[in-house]
């Protein structure tokens, strides 16, 4: 009896396999980190959400790189476009969604948001931005869909 066939699969490998994130999205990826990094280091932490908006925004200008804030995403709901005032904070190249929080703590809600805005949109990489800690690699989550 061939004991392998009767192997349950793990979850793993049930899992589809995603394609990777283009490189052109990890550039941009890459330039909005070092950016935040940037805007942190001179700001702190303790500031209203809609100044380190305008910072980073005037950071990734300068590089130059496309920015686009409070980018409206229509929703589709049974086969309707609603325009909803649905607002992704930063679209930077055209290609990487950028949520940003300035909070005590990034709770579940916060990351569901950002997949949420993904799957509305159509893109694949997002950057959940919390400025409102000590160090700001604490406050970068990398979410793909």
């Amino acid at each position: 009896m061939n004991h392998e066939a009767t192997k349950p699969r793990s979850h793993e490998a049930t899992k589809p396999q995603r394609k990777p994130i283009p490189v052109k999205e990890e550039n941009v990826a890459t330039a909005i980190v070092n950016s935040a990094f940037r805007v942190h280091s001179q700001l702190g932490p303790g500031l209203l959400e809609s100044i380190y908006e305008e910072c980073l925004t005037h950071e990734l200008k300068k590089i130059p790189m496309k920015v686009d804030r409070q980018f409206a995403v229509p929703v589709v709901y049974d086969g309707i476009r609603f325009e909803t005032g649905l607002r992704l904070d930063l679209l930077v190249g055209d290609c990487v969604l950028v949520e940003l929080k300035a909070v005590e703590k990034i709770v579940p809600v916060h990351r569901a948001q950002v997949l949420t805005y993904l799957k509305l949109s159509g893109l694949r990489l997002g950057l959940l931005i919390n400025f409102n800690v000590p160090l700001i690699k604490d406050g970068i989550n990398r979410i793909v869909l």
